[in-house]
């Protein structure tokens, strides 16, 4: 009486600890009792779940695989679906979408025929997402309200977060963020007040932070990174989610300013997902190369560039911005714009259209910069963005002081100081307000050698003087992360590639007035 006493215990205790998100103790818990062999298949579907979130990808494909196999044995069609479309979704994950579309196919043909399910929800969703990143708003949008009917009809909350998340998104999409960011609000109240399991809870958290950090709403996006972070929190182990949350938390560290951190935090991204999730390791690379450029290790953002590059990412605008780094100003040119001919999605596009104002006004080229600032103050209008009104105001400044009317410059410039300012973007702005003083006192940035700042000049004449960073900071009373951003634009400036260049290229040049 003992033995299955004894079973059901430790099979309850495993099982519970899953339910608190004790994912390391559900794991231990339901290894030891599949090594006896006695776990049923919903014993061992929740055994795949702790590994997944224990980050153990190839335990997690190998028991759904096995899972799958058993429901199917069992009749259980939509379980079987279910975890069909879970090894899809896993293998697509890890860059294997040939493999992950056989096991959607797969999920479609048990689903055919049966009558609404969670499983067909699920398959819903995923179809409208890719209706979606296609451009069919319309089928999207019918897809998205198709899935609030289904919630309601079978009780699943989670497809009527998807469905509203999803119209959200296409408000949003669509020019109406308003709207769009309302009816995001809304999907994630059930998710707030813990209605919804925790797996579909960190698609839909991650959901959150990633339309705010393409849209450029660099505050909302903090807020969502945050609020995820300490959701990630709540379990014992949350390795994919935790691992996104690292991406964006890089981005949001890069963006005021502290480099250093950033880079440890996208490396420590890189790390965790590996195997687990190759877009965001992708991501990573990238936000590490973003770091290194910003700092002025050109060679290494060079690399990072690469590795982005080699996991589907295109490395744009950093590598073309790096470009203009390395004072190769005309490939740099052919690098954007071959960037923006291949890129029609209007969010990715803003980044694309600022480095082309910085590259245009970097080359003389003022009609091809007047051009992408333009088109950038539409994408402002359009979308009512934060960040997109910063760049849009910032490159609007530069072209008209390469225009020369550094009076006209002045005010789109100060709105953009003040508004890079509100949204905690140290470096954005940098680069304003070192246009900005160029705008108010152009004689002095006129005289001075490169067109440098005077502040820009004083922290260079210090580098040539053999001052490390840390000493230029105390000498001039700023941060070393202020001294950085500025040698970085130096760098930029000048056309050189590391401190002993440009110390060298400071100590040619002879200053007037």
């Amino acid at each position: 009486m003992s033995g299955p006493r004894s079973h059901a215990d430790r099979l309850s205790q495993a099982l519970r600890a899953r339910e608190r998100r004790d994912f390391v103790a559900a794991y231990d818990g339901l290894t030891a009792l599949r090594r006896t062999g006695e776990l049923d298949s919903e014993g061992l579907y929740a055994l795949g779940d702790a590994a997944w979130w224990l980050g153990l990808i190839r335990e997690t494909i190998e028991i759904c695989e096995e899972c799958h196999e058993r429901f199917v044995a069992e009749g259980q069609v939509d379980r079987a679906a279910m975890v069909a479309l879970e090894t899809g979704f896993h293998w697509m994950m890890r860059g294997e979408p040939e493999v992950g579309s056989g096991w959607l196919s797969r999920a479609r043909r048990l689903l055919a025929g049966q009558p609404p399910s969670l499983g067909q929800g699920f398959l819903l969703w995923m179809d409208a997402q890719g209706l979606m990143g296609m451009g069919d708003a319309a089928g999207a949008l019918a897809a998205a309200r198709q899935l609030q009917q289904m919630a309601t009809d079978l009780g699943e909350p989670f497809l009527g977060c998807a469905g509203l998340a999803l119209e959200g998104l296409l408000a949003i999409h669509g020019g109406d963020p308003a709207r769009g960011f309302e009816l995001l609000d809304e999907a994630m109240l059930p998710v707030l007040a813990g209605r919804i399991g925790p797996g579909e809870s960190g698609n839909l958290y991650c959901q959150m932070i990633a339309i705010c950090t393409e849209l450029g709403d660099v505050a909302r996006a903090r807020r969502w990174t945050e609020a995820t972070e300490r959701w990630c929190d709540l379990s014992t182990s949350a390795v994919m989610f935790a691992g996104i949350c690292r991406v964006h938390r890089a981005q949001l560290l890069r963006i005021q300013g502290d480099l250093d951190a950033a880079e440890r935090a996208a490396a420590q991204a890189c790390t965790d997902l590996a195997d687990l999730n190759v877009e965001a390791v992708a991501e990573a690379h990238y936000e590490i190369g973003e770091s290194r450029r910003l700092r002025g290790d050109l060679l290494g953002a060079a690399e990072e560039y690469d590795a982005a590059a080699a996991l589907g990412r295109v490395p744009q605008p950093g590598a073309a911005l790096l470009l203009i780094a390395q004072g190769r100003t005309d490939d740099a040119a052919v690098a954007i714009r071959g960037a923006l001919a291949e890129q029609g999605a209007p969010f990715p596009r803003a980044r694309l259209l600022a480095a082309q104002v910085t590259i245009g006004c970097a080359r003389g080229d003022v009609a091809a910069a007047d051009a992408a600032a333009a088109e950038l103050e539409q994408l402002a209008a359009t979308y009512a963005s934060p960040g997109f009104r910063a760049w849009a105001q910032t490159a609007r400044g530069a072209v008209l002081l390469a225009s020369g009317d550094p009076e006209a410059a002045v005010a789109p410039l100060r709105a953009a100081v003040a508004a890079a300012r509100a949204m905690g973007a140290i470096y954005d702005e940098d680069i304003a307000r070192s246009l900005l003083d160029r705008a108010i006192a152009p004689e002095r940035a006129i005289a001075l050698p490169g067109g440098l700042t005077g502040r820009e000049w004083e922290i260079l004449g210090a580098v040539a003087e053999g001052l490390s960073n840390r000493e230029v900071a105390a000498r001039l009373v700023i941060s070393e992360k202020t001294v950085a951003r500025h040698l970085a634009n130096i760098f930029v400036k000048v056309g050189v590639a590391s401190r002993t260049a440009a110390a060298a290229w400071a100590h040619q040049q002879r200053p007037v007035g």
